[in-house]
């Protein structure tokens, strides 16, 4: 391990992101895996109110750099079309 102060303080940085990021990315995919089955089981009520919090995570994790804003969009637009389906 090199000594330098600077390339440690940097570590530390990186393994305390790589913490945030996957704590964000794991919340986002469980709100994900929540209106996938609320689609399949035919809950339009609960699956537009999951959505609705898919939609302000992603959001998040945009604005905190975690997602890039074109994944995002494409995983609300696929949640989206298949909550629209439901009718």
């Amino acid at each position: 391990m090199v000594k330098h102060p600077s390339v440690i303080k940097r570590h530390h940085q990186s393994l305390k992101r790589r913490a945030r990021n996957q704590q964000i990315k794991s919340k986002v995919k469980t709100l994900i895996k929540k209106v996938r089955s609320a689609v399949e089981s035919k809950d339009r009520d609960n699956a537009l109110a999951q959505l609705r919090e898919v939609n302000r995570a992603l959001d998040k994790a945009v604005g905190k750099g975690v997602l890039k804003h074109n994944t995002a969009s494409r995983r609300l637009s696929r949640l989206t079309r298949a909550v629209n389906q439901l009718n």
